[in-house]
């Protein structure tokens, strides 16, 4: 018996969407001070963030052929178990979704915080932030069960609102000029080599561009896939490149790069300077709608995985059924969701998650953009016919270009964390056994 068929319903809109709320989560209401911290410069400051934004549009390039190659449901699964093994891409994917869930868990949590005290003032913060954040993922877990059309139109809603945020952050470029801005080095440039600096930025920046390569797991979702995913891709990841670099070139112009690297909050400084302390109440709940677009987007992303794993054989049947009426995956969204509430029991820093993060997603991108030269060595020896609709200009020196940039995260990642980097290697081994585990279990049946 085969997992039920997905019906494609989502068009070029909607996955564009999709594409810029992978990205936008609030990474860049944050990471901003972090990167200004580590770069102690403007000059490296903005251009770690531009190489940024050039190598995540070469990514998005090079993932839209992928996908028009293999549009199908769950399809950075798929990837791995085509280019590569089984085994591998479970993996990868693995530790890729309980990383997916530890993000997705800390996000919530700093968008909570927002809103907790103006709803719970009688509770200590964290007790009033944990319950704001259960209470979130339960409200969008009722939301993704109801209709995946549902949750997309949701999501429309409310990126609206998180892009009208940034929009205003740029705007305080033209109504706030600053005479006390600082455009010193924040450091002794001879106590930090400026590559190093540099690669240490690698991490939040990137982290801020990462998501794109998810629209992969839509591919079963997609009307006329071959046209409608890379067009998507495309218009998403160009939006987002243009709003980021506007958006941190307000944040040096208005705040200076030594507030900058101090401030943890950075929404609430830039409009703060505008509006006034009146404007936090406004902040917050803008902060917290912001969240629940980000929380959204994941809980609707990531059980497309587990579809194709139990396509492959390598979850259970049940995680392959869709509700016909829905277009729900039911169990997955609910195993997703209970992944999510219980890193919100076991999360350590932001800082701490991210750099585990990286780690595991630059295995992962690196392996996935390396399948592009797999799948046209295929296609040339069996001599099958021209994809229509998209090809990556460049080849094959920007898919090179990509891997070695993300091969240079995992160097950052190594120098920033050892123990990270141990220990996230020591996750993904893991993998090998658990596989072969699962695969048994299943046989038993």
């Amino acid at each position: 018996m085969h997992a039920q068929e997905i019906k494609p319903k989502l068009r070029v809109f909607d996955l564009s969407i999709i594409v810029i709320s992978l990205v936008i989560g609030m990474g860049i209401f944050s990471t901003p001070s972090e990167v200004a911290a580590k770069a102690g410069s403007q000059e490296i400051y903005f251009l770690v963030w531009l190489v940024g934004a050039v190598v995540s549009l070469i990514g998005a390039l090079t993932f839209a052929e992928i996908g028009a190659r293999l549009p199908r449901a769950g399809g950075f699964y798929k990837l791995f178990s085509i280019c590569y093994t089984p085994v591998f891409a479970f993996m990868v994917n693995w530790i890729t979704v309980i990383s997916n869930a530890a993000s997705t868990a800390a996000v919530a949590i700093m968008g909570s915080a927002y809103i907790a005290p103006l709803l719970f003032p009688q509770l200590d913060v964290s007790t009033a932030t944990l319950l704001v954040t259960v209470s979130t993922v339960a409200l969008l877990l009722v939301v993704n069960l109801l209709d995946i059309k549902v949750s997309a139109t949701l999501l429309n809603g409310l990126m609206i609102l998180k892009i009208g945020l940034i929009l205003l952050i740029i705007s305080c470029l033209f109504a706030h000029v600053s005479p006390e801005v600082s455009t010193k080095a924040l450091h002794d440039p001879q106590a930090i080599a400026p590559w190093k600096a540099f690669l240490m930025c690698f991490i939040p920046v990137f982290f801020t561009f990462g998501g794109y390569q998810q629209t992969m797991n839509f591919g079963g979702d997609i009307a006329n896939p071959s046209r409608t995913l890379p067009r998507a891709i495309f218009i998403g990841i160009a939006t987002i490149m243009t709003l980021y670099l506007l958006v941190n070139f307000s944040y040096v112009q208005v705040l200076g790069m030594e507030h900058l690297s101090q401030t943890k909050t950075l929404a609430a400084d830039m409009i703060g300077l505008w509006f006034g302390k009146t404007a936090s109440v406004f902040l917050s709940l803008v902060m917290f709608f912001a969240v629940m677009a980000y929380v959204n987007v994941s809980i609707l992303s990531n059980p497309r995985v587990y579809y194709a794993m139990a396509e492959d054989g390598v979850l259970p049947k049940i995680f392959g059924k869709v509700n016909p009426k829905t277009q729900v995956q039911e169990v997955g969204v609910l195993v997703f969701c209970g992944f999510i509430l219980l890193t919100l029991f076991l999360m350590q820093s932001f800082a701490k998650i991210l750099q585990y993060v990286m780690f595991f997603d630059s295995i992962s991108l690196i392996t996935a953009a390396a399948a592009i030269f797999v799948l046209r060595h295929r296609a040339k020896k069996q001599k099958e016919p021209e994809i229509q609709g998209y090809r990556i200009p460049g080849y094959p020196l920007l898919p090179l270009v990509y891997i070695a940039v993300y091969t240079l995260v995992i160097v950052g990642v190594f120098v920033a964390n050892k123990i990270a980097f141990g220990w996230g290697g020591l996750l993904f081994l893991a993998g090998y056994p658990l596989f072969f585990i699962i695969r048994k279990l299943i046989a038993s049946q």
